[in-house]
């Protein structure tokens, strides 16, 4: 499938909030990574799910190609979900986040039980405090006003390993087709947007991380197994109190499990939303 990259825009509020949609099926809303923008995904791993899935990728409000400024409260972050699909008619539909979209996806699920049907998280962990740490190398590289090549490795696949680097050059050669990457957030005014939200996520004063154990929706987690922002090893104390969650962890990879696997990756996730 050509992956279109034809952006539309939903009048929500006062913004202009950029998405696209590709594919048909049981609609899944997509939201971004930290920096992530419409032109950021792999195509390929976007184009796989479209062969089973209508696929909706937007920019949040202030990121890429939307306007506004992003909120500093993850929820109203969250809520831009449910309003584009209000904004596309679409009642109930699953929700995917990677990353800071992980978190962003996770509140939209809790928020919205009656509107979720299943929910994928790539490369995120769970609200609540969480024992294993972002490395170091994580922030030396992902605040730097242009990342390059290198970076995307150590970022987003494991530098160690000669098939992950492979992957990364397939995957950032689709990627660099399409995007513009002069729209891929790069100030520190906007970083700190972003990272507004951790102290509220760690406090989870409303104890989604417990409403794990009452959860209803089904869940799907895909890890890397050295992830150095979001590591796999968050979810275990999770997985026996969290009846309809799965986790998934791939060989040798890092934050982009979808990037490095993106046939495996798309097909858990197809078999995972259409049974």
């Amino acid at each position: 499938m050509e992956l279109s990259t034809e952006t539309k825009y939903a009048l929500i509020g006062n913004q202009k909030i950029a998405y696209r949609k590709i594919g048909k099926g049981s609609p899944i809303i997509i939201a971004n990574r930290f920096r992530g923008t419409l032109d950021t995904w792999d195509p390929l791993f976007l184009a796989l799910l479209a062969k089973n899935n209508t696929v909706i990728t937007f920019d949040y409000a202030g990121i890429g190609y939307s306007t506004g400024k992003l909120p500093l409260d993850i929820k109203e972050v969250a809520a831009e979900i449910t309003k584009l699909a209000d904004y596309l008619k679409i009642d109930k539909f699953n929700v995917m986040g990677w990353s800071y979209g992980g978190w962003v996806a996770q509140y939209a699920m809790f928020m919205n039980p009656n509107r979720v049907l299943k929910t994928v998280l790539i490369g995120t962990n769970p609200m609540g405090k969480n024992e294993v740490p972002f490395e170091p190398v994580f922030l030396e590289r992902a605040l730097k006003p242009v990342n390059d090549f290198e970076d995307a490795v150590v970022l987003f696949f494991e530098p160690k390993s000669a098939a992950s680097r492979a992957a990364a050059q397939a995957s950032m050669g689709r990627i660099m087709k399409h995007a513009d990457w002069g729209r891929v957030p790069h100030t520190q005014e906007v970083f700190q947007r972003y990272f507004a939200s951790n102290n509220a996520i760690a406090q989870d004063k409303e104890n989604f991380r417990g409403a794990y154990a009452m959860l209803k929706t089904p869940l799907l987690v895909l890890s890397g197994d050295h992830d150095i922002s979001f590591a796999a090893e968050n979810w275990f104390p999770l997985l026996k109190n969290a009846p309809t969650l799965q986790h998934i962890i791939f060989p040798a990879a890092g934050h982009a499990p979808q990037f490095q696997y993106p046939e495996l990756a798309s097909s858990y996730i197809n078999t995972f939303i259409n049974n």
